[in-house]
């Protein structure tokens, strides 16, 4: 049992939680089941009796189908293959990976923007209530602070599905307010920047530590702003398109502000990449960690307020995992990209396929523990060794055999982290939403944007850890254990700027690779249409395997970079909402 803050939800909380359907009235059906006197607003353990609803939502409110995570979404880069049974098994995510057959009817599309608007409306009511006590109260800032960080969170990936999006920012919004919201209010860089301005002001009043892991401190704020602002620079100015129009320096100066090392003198990158995603106490929460959605076993509650939107991730495991799903599968393009040349450098122009374990090729050893392949342990448990079998393919080899292991659990902890809930799995393993490998690898990128100096050394060390996992890691014995060979190495030399880019973008890749964050990468460079068309020719002519599925895929610029507004939603908003480019 974790001592943080979703530990609390079994209390109670102050919101209703019914799904939302559309904009008219996403936040008019959240009514609080009472009223707060101003002496109980005061009161700090009122206050967080109000607020610890809007966290909760981070848990309670999403599921497995549209994951807060966004793994789903991920599904449309070359990292990642939806996976399941067959194409039919989740379809409209089918059609996303394919960027084809793609309807503004599909369900997740919905799904994700109610359950988004949804968390936000609880945050949205608690910094109604919270601005109505005492703005001296030191407590009620910093609440208002975690809120105001919050609310960023839950447009910033709205912002990055959809783009266009009505922003929920205002102070005590009517209902006619609600009903008369639009999503071109802003341009898309004022959209970004409203995003920023309630990081700024949660950054001004956010204390350096927090005594309840959970909540955002100093650091995590400045990552986060780092992240928008980097998103920012990337400006796609032309409403008719979503093509990269110009990269603005000031915006990458805010980035440099805000990824100073000094800001991060409490964190630094974990000796063994593992270390991130392990369940057990004493791993969780640690020095790379900047924020984390917290989750819990052993509550009180039925299950703990447990991880289950990756319970689709789970392969199936005969006694331990029968009914794994087996979607989120890692993809052939993605394993080849984690091979190195003789100089332990990755090849940045094209990705060679044809990896195997056993054989002369040298690999990064962040494969290893990114991706459950062939001939190793899965969980990095040698009772349970991945194989190119059914049993390792719920769809039959159609999608490899390939495991996601960042969001799985040893089947060894099953019903101390891992717990079988309703013939599904869930954990308690947390979350990580930012760490701090992320915020070198930003201020890597922005230095190289502005033709600064510095950029190849920040890379370096994302890699000198990476090396360092060779000879110590739980991946080091590998080598002697099943036959794999390592070759890793930094980089040294003078760059240009388009090659230290690619070095940096490949980087991004290998190092954050299967926690959703490659196909927005992507996106936000303007390379998506380039690299998803390639991808698919090489999925298709590369592979001696059946990947029929992804016959007839194509990415359409201008279109595909995002999702559309939901059907649903663009009827409920009686013509306040204007449908996205391409759709």
């Amino acid at each position: 049992m974790k001592k943080n803050i979703t530990k609390y939800i079994a209390c109670g909380l102050l919101l209703s939680a019914s799904m939302l359907t559309s904009c008219n009235d996403f936040l008019d059906a959240q009514k609080p089941q009472g009223t707060m006197t101003q002496e109980q607003i005061t009161d700090p353990g009122q206050i967080d009796n109000l607020v610890i609803s809007a966290y909760a939502g981070l848990v309670a409110i999403e599921d497995m189908n549209a994951s807060f995570s966004l793994w789903n979404y991920d599904t449309r880069s070359d990292d990642a293959y939806v996976g399941g049974a067959d194409p039919s098994d989740g379809g409209p995510f089918h059609n996303l990976e394919k960027h084809t057959g793609i309807q503004t009817s599909d369900w997740p599309y919905s799904s994700i923007w109610a359950k988004y608007y949804n968390y936000l409306s609880r945050v949205n009511l608690s910094l109604d209530v919270l601005a109505s006590g005492d703005q001296q109260n030191t407590i009620i800032r910093q609440r208002t602070a975690e809120m105001k960080f919050l609310r960023a969170c839950g447009h910033f990936q709205l912002k990055r599905l959809f783009k266009n999006i009505p922003l929920v920012n205002k102070p005590n919004m009517t209902e006619d307010d609600y009903n008369n919201l639009s999503n071109t209010e802003y341009s898309n860089d004022e959209a970004w920047a409203q995003i920023a301005a309630d990081l700024e002001e949660a950054y001004r009043e956010l204390p350096e530590t927090q005594a309840q892991k959970g909540r955002p401190t100093k650091a995590a704020c400045a990552a986060f702003l780092a992240k928008v602002y980097l998103y920012k620079a990337y400006r796609q100015d032309d409403a008719k398109s979503n093509k990269v129009t110009e990269v603005n320096k000031e915006d990458l100066q805010k980035v440099l502000v805000y990824t100073d090392p000094k800001l991060y003198s409490n964190y630094g990158l974990e000796d063994d990449l593992h270390n991130l995603f392990r369940p057990e106490e004493a791993y969780e929460n640690g020095k790379e960690s900047l924020w984390a959605i917290q989750y819990s076993r052993n509550d009180g509650t039925t299950w703990g307020n447990l991880n289950f939107s990756n319970r689709l991730i789970v392969p199936c495991i005969p006694k331990v995992h029968d009914s794994g799903c087996d979607f989120y599968k890692p993809s052939h393009n993605l394993v080849n990209a984690f091979r190195t040349s003789v100089d332990g450098l990755p090849n940045l122009d094209e990705v060679e396929y044809g990896y195997e374990v056993g054989s002369a090729q040298t690999v990064d050893p962040r494969l290893f523990v990114t991706v459950g392949v062939p001939g190793t342990p899965y969980m990095f448990n040698a009772n349970y060794m991945v194989a190119q079998t059914n049993t390792w393919s719920r769809s039959g080899g159609l999608y490899g055999y390939y495991v996601s292991l960042k969001q799985n659990v040893d089947p060894d902890l099953k019903d101390q982290y891992l717990f079988n809930c309703d013939n599904q799995w869930a954990s308690s393993m947390n979350r990580v939403v930012l760490r701090y490998a992320d915020v070198l690898l930003m201020r890597a990128e922005a230095l190289a944007q502005l033709g600064q100096d510095g950029a190849i050394a920040l890379v370096n060390q994302v890699r000198q850890r990476a090396a360092g996992m060779a000879k110590s890691s739980i991946v080091a014995n590998y080598t002697g254990k099943y036959n794999v060979r390592y070759a890793i190495a930094t980089y040294s030399g003078s760059y240009s700027q388009e090659q230290l880019l690619k070095i940096i973008k490949m980087e991004r890749r290998l190092e954050l690779a299967m926690e959703s964050e490659r196909f927005f990468d992507l996106v936000r460079w303007g390379d998506v249409e380039t690299v998803i068309n390639r991808y698919y020719a090489d999925e298709m002519s590369s592979q001696k395997g059946n990947m029929s599925f992804l016959s007839g895929s194509h990415f359409t610029a201008d279109k595909n970079e995002y999702l559309p507004i939901p059907k649903e939603q663009m009827d409920a908003s009686a013509g306040h909402y204007t449908q996205n480019v391409g759709w």
